[in-house]
Order: C-alpha cells, then structure tokens, then sequence
C-alpha cells in the first residue's frame, strides 16, 4: 500500500480508499467491511449501504457531545458519508469530515447541501494530514484505527500529531477485543492505546463503548478512548 501518495487535481491531497477507514468501518457478521482491504471493494460498499452507514450519528459520538467534552472545531478523520459531522456542526461546531473514497464525500457533501448544514469534507488520505495546513481542537474518530496495521498505526500518530493542537483532544471508537464473531476488522486490547500513543499524547480514558451498525448485530463491542496531545512531536 503505497502512503507517498501526490494531490489529486483540485487541491485535495490524494487518498487510497484502502487507506483510511470510515465510521464504523467497522465489519459486521455477514459483511466485513475492512478498511484497510483493497480499495476497490472497500469503495464499492459506497454503491449501496455499508454495514458502518447508519443514517444517524454514532451513539457514541452523540453521548460525547452531549457531555460537553467535544469543544470547537473538529476533524472527523475517516468521516464516511457524514452523520457524525454533519450532527456536531449542527450543533455549533466547525467540522472538516475527511475520507479516502470519493463516493463516500460526494454523498457527504450532498447531505450537507440538502439538509443545509454548514460541514465541510475532503477527500484526504488520512495518514498524511500535514497538508490540511491547520490544527483542531478535537478529533473524531469512528472506524478508522483500528483499520490500520502496525506499520500505519505509526505514520497515523505522526499525522495525527499535525492536526490535534496542544491540549486538544481525540476521541476513538473502535473495535474491541469483546467482538465474537470471526472476520472484519483487528480487535484492539485495551493496553494498545497506551503502547501506541506514548510520545506526544497522554492516554485519559480508555472506557467500554459500541459501534452502532444496520446489520443484525446493531450493537458491536467497542473502546471509547480519550487521548490527548502534549506538547512536543509524536
């Protein structure tokens, strides 16, 4: 899988679909939706409705925002078709939902036009974020880490460190090692987050969640990390 990826015309920095996860990107008992499989079937799932597109924000997501504990302006890396974005901007926030498929966007962009919200989106490979030029408050992210293999997960919080200001924080939903059912996406233990983001971040909370789904599990055992970024590089 080819990172050195160049900016596709337009301006937007290009992403390889099989790169980037997506909310929830998350497989299900039936449809294991792998974010980090071949880009082509992963972009495929965009022709209907992948298992991880709800039609709503994430619980999760909502439960955060609700708390208080998102503030001002997000990145929702591997933001899909929208919901979570397009939910938090229309409670106020200024939010740059990002994805590597480019029908995942389009649609996006069309919920945001008809529902008119005031959300932006991007088709951005998600670990090589320096070129959005900016920092955030918070980032979101449903689906995407655990998507990634070792070797990503690496050049993910250099990228991650571009993006995420000092004091800011990232909130995570992903798979967790209570999943049952065989295929999909890596299980993530616990200590994980803490192994992963151990310069340039501080690990807050790692606390039992779900990653919501249209299929028949509606519910999938998740994490719901808290992870904040320090001063210094990653």
């Amino acid at each position: 899988m080819d990172h050195n990826m160049k900016s596709r015309p337009g301006g937007h920095p290009g992403g390889q679909p099989g790169s980037h996860g997506h909310p929830g990107g998350h497989g299900h008992p039936g449809d294991h939706g792998h974010p980090g499989g071949h880009p082509s079937r992963f972009g495929q799932a965009y022709d209907g409705t992948p298992p991880w597109d709800i039609g709503r924000p994430q619980s999760a997501i909502v439960e955060l925002e609700e708390a208080g504990k998102i503030k001002g302006t997000v990145l929702d890396a591997g933001c899909g078709t929208g919901e979570n974005a397009l939910y938090l901007a229309g409670r106020g926030h200024e939010v740059l939902g990002i994805d590597g498929v480019d029908r995942a966007i389009e649609k996006a962009r069309q919920k945001a036009a008809e529902r008119g919200v005031a959300a932006h989106f991007e088709v951005v490979d998600a670990v090589d974020l320096s070129n959005i030029g900016r920092t955030f408050d918070t980032v979101i992210d449903v689906g995407l880490f655990h998507s990634f293999d070792d070797e990503q997960r690496l050049l993910w919080t250099k990228s991650l460190a571009t993006v995420l200001a000092p004091g800011g924080r990232y909130f995570v939903v992903t798979f967790s090692d209570r999943v049952q059912f065989s295929g999909g996406p890596r299980r993530i233990r616990k200590g994980e987050f803490a192994d992963t983001f151990k310069v340039g971040f501080r690990v807050v909370s790692v606390d039992e969640s779900h990653l919501d789904s249209n299929r028949a599990m509606r519910e999938v055992p998740a994490w719901l990390a808290t992870i904040e970024r320090t001063h210094g590089e990653a």
